[in-house]
């Protein structure tokens, strides 16, 4: 039986080209991975500090350019029920790449939700010196952001230590028992504050929302309440519009003076 030679044609000029190029290609690859990765919301790597006594967990964005004529404000950002820092900063990274702001986002104590012990003042206070300790910040202009379980408190931490943070902007949530709204027996400032939250919200009611805007407007509270028309609980449908609505209303607050922190001694 005769045996069959494959053919093999000689390589086209077009061939030939691709292969010289190849080393330049190999080259170019392995001065690209001397280089750091870009810093994205989905790298995001965990950082730790030591809060009385316990280890806690909170994730920070630094753009890569921010504003050099001033320090760059930073936003708190609180998570939901179930969720973690890293999870809330998803979508607010490219608001803070165009807006040349540094996000920092805490891992509640449990996953259940926040604790006003164990995550309250004092423990967010620590969270934002820690990241005044590793890159400049605005201290005017530290904001607070939560949604669901962060949006309750955000709100009820931003009330509470008024002379500490400039605004609160929150979705989904408001004070639904009548000891929420002691809080604001201690609203030393009459802290901007901005609530947007679906009509078809399944867990905050209009009725509590409502209730929630009266007793801040009855305090003296600036209050900006958003209804969105047909919109439930879920943020991730609304988040961008919610982002940027929220980050536009809390930029335009400073603190009028130097930031002041309640002692709890």
């Amino acid at each position: 039986m005769p045996k069959f030679r494959p053919i093999v044609a000689a390589p086209s000029r077009s061939r030939r080209r691709t292969a010289a190029a190849a080393p330049l290609r190999a080259i170019l690859l392995a001065l690209s991975l001397l280089q750091p990765p870009a810093l994205t919301a989905a790298t995001l790597l965990p950082q730790t500090l030591e809060i009385a006594g316990a280890t806690r967990t909170y994730f920070l964005y630094v753009p890569a350019v921010t504003r050099p004529a001033d320090k760059p404000p930073l936003l708190v950002v609180l998570h939901w029920t179930s969720g973690d820092g890293r999870a809330a900063l998803r979508s607010w990274t490219s608001v803070a790449d165009r807006e040349g702001m540094v996000l920092v986002a805490p891992n509640a104590t449990t996953p259940v939700g926040w604790r006003i012990r164990e995550d309250g003042p004092v423990f967010l206070r620590s969270i934002v010196e820690a990241v005044a300790a590793q890159t400049p910040i605005n201290p005017r202009r530290v904001y607070l952001f939560g949604v669901s379980a962060g949006a309750v408190h955000a709100l009820t931490i931003g009330v509470i230590e008024s002379e500490y943070f400039a605004a609160v902007a929150i979705h989904a949530g408001s004070w639904r028992d009548r000891e929420s709204f002691n809080a604001l027996d201690f609203a030393t400032r009459k802290i901007p504050i901005a609530i947007t939250i679906g009509d078809r919200d399944e867990l905050f009611s209009m009725k509590s929302v409502q209730e929630t805007r009266a007793a801040l407007a009855a305090a003296g509270l600036p209050i900006t309440l958003t209804v969105l028309p047909g919109e439930n609980h879920e943020y991730a449908d609304v988040a961008k519009r919610v982002n940027r609505d929220a980050w536009k209303f809390l930029s335009a607050v400073e603190l009028p003076a130097d930031p002041r922190f309640r002692d709890y001694k």
